[in-house]
């Protein structure tokens, strides 16, 4: 393990469990892990825009665009519109949603190039990505950067239970997976739709986010559940949905338009009634409370504890982290019942997690966020902030399924995408030119870290612009 007032430390802290050095950053580090450590305390910063909109307001103006659609569409059929008519109509919602994304991306960019809290803005997005929506569902588009900011910024230092409910219950986890529209086969809307002798295909209860919540969010695959508790704990979930939504004219009576529009609604006509047992622990007929305390309980298993902190190790230490490491974290989880700081700390006192440097390959996202932090490159066009992470392969909050981004060299390092970031930084290095000199940025921004080949290589670099590509090329600055 490197000595804690090292270079070498330095460079880990602000590079590993930070997102890359910033220029002049790693002198001011004399101790890495207090450095670390300090930024767990206070409250997360809350990132503020013009465009960053509660997703209560964006999802409010999509159901109520909705609902004047609907309208516009049955007109038009009634006039005899043609096809091309009625596909306008279904452009307004993208229209609504796309410069809100734009806006999330822009803001959640500039923050993270920035912060002087590097370790919790990556602690933040780690969380994100472990509770993941995906924007290639359009009804997601307008909600996963507000989601990040609503559910998991507030409680990333906090009870991993309280991120857990707060993930669980936000309007774009909700809309990706299905359970706004979960509706109990005992349930009074059930039960109404059956009187009137409908045979309705909505009538029925959705398992997708009980499934994800025990797979990727809680226990793990392996956790020990099977599907009798997937459907069970679909059950308890059932009516956990959105306000203001419309549930259609043969529901009206059991007053299932009501709620806050676009805000977290308890439909209790949705919901299945009765007691559960899951995992062997009986919860009785509660309402909402049901699978809060379902959700509260898992949040302390042994297995949620191996299964995230395993995760936490994998993203911080090594693709194929130290079984001593994982049990130190589970312990320390389990111990003190999901309080994550402790958990974080225990991660910052690890040996393992300063011993083996450059361990980890840079996802595309920590490659832009550490080449515009060591070049000192503001944020300043929302219209291009999409475009680094595009070009590199890995388009913000759209890692195209609830298991989120992969997270090991394997998914990363090919030479297609190699030459890609190569290419990338080479555009960015002659856009900079002779305003960043790469000989003395490459000790600032990799320390302890750079090898006697790289300081050659940028040294006898043809130009300044060659000599940038060199560094942001160079297998030091790829690794973390």
């Amino acid at each position: 393990m490197p000595a804690q007032s090292s270079p070498l430390a330095a460079a880990i802290a602000a590079n590993r469990f930070g997102l890359g050095a910033r220029p002049g950053e790693l002198g001011k580090i004399d101790d890495p892990k207090g450095w670390l450590k300090r930024q767990l305390r206070g409250a997360p910063p809350v990132l503020a825009g013009p465009g960053l909109k509660p997703s209560s307001e964006t999802l409010a103006k999509v159901i109520e665009l909705r609902r004047e659609a609907a309208a516009e569409k049955r007109d038009r059929k009634k006039e005899g519109a043609d096809e091309e008519a009625l596909k306008a109509v279904a452009f307004k919602l993208p229209q609504v949603y796309r410069p809100v994304y734009v806006d999330e991306i822009a803001a959640r960019f500039a923050h993270s190039v920035a912060t002087e809290r590097p370790f919790l803005e990556r602690l933040t997005q780690f969380w994100t990505n472990h509770f993941a929506v995906s924007i290639d569902k359009i009804v997601v588009l307008g909600l996963a950067g507000a989601m990040e900011r609503e559910a998991i910024r507030p409680n990333v230092t906090g009870n991993f239970a309280d991120l857990l409910l707060a993930a669980e219950k936000h309007p774009a986890m909700l809309l990706y997976l299905d359970n706004a529209t979960s509706i109990g086969p005992n349930s009074r809307a059930a039960q109404l739709a059956n009187r009137r002798g409908r045979k309705d295909r909505k009538i029925d209860i959705n398992e997708n986010l009980a499934r994800e919540i025990l797979e990727l969010h809680t226990l793990g695959v392996n956790g020990g559940y099977t599907q009798a508790d997937v459907t069970t704990f679909a059950q308890a979930i059932s009516g956990w949905s959105i306000g203001g939504q419309d549930a259609g004219r043969r529901f009206k009576r059991l007053g299932l338009d009501s709620g806050t529009p676009g805000e977290f609604h308890f439909r209790d006509a949705f919901h299945e009634p009765g007691a559960r047992k899951l995992l062997g622990k009986s919860y009785s007929e509660s309402g909402v409370r049901q699978g809060e305390a379902i959700l509260r309980d898992l949040a302390t298993k042994p297995a949620t504890a191996r299964f995230v902190c395993t995760k936490l190790a994998r993203h911080f230490v090594a693709d194929d982290p130290p079984s001593t490491l994982v049990e130190r974290l589970s312990r320390t989880w389990i111990d003190s019942r999901g309080q994550l700081r402790e958990v974080y700390e225990a991660l910052i006192d690890s040996p393992e997690a300063w011993a083996q440097p450059l361990a980890k390959f840079k996802t595309p996202v920590d490659y832009i966020y550490s080449s515009y932090r060591a070049l000192g490159i503001p944020v300043l066009d929302n219209r291009r902030a999409l475009t680094p992470f595009e070009a590199l392969g890995q388009r913000s909050l759209m890692p195209g399924s609830p298991a989120g981004w992969p997270d090991t060299s394997a998914d990363w390092d090919g030479s297609s995408a190699l030459l890609k970031r190569v290419a990338w930084a080479d555009v960015v290095a002659q856009r900079m030119g002779s305003a960043r000199n790469a000989r003395d940025l490459a000790p600032q921004v990799l320390g302890g870290q750079i090898t006697n080949e790289t300081v050659t290589a940028i040294a006898r670099a043809e130009s300044g612009a060659q000599a940038l590509t060199l560094l942001l090329a160079s297998p030091e600055f790829m690794r973390r």
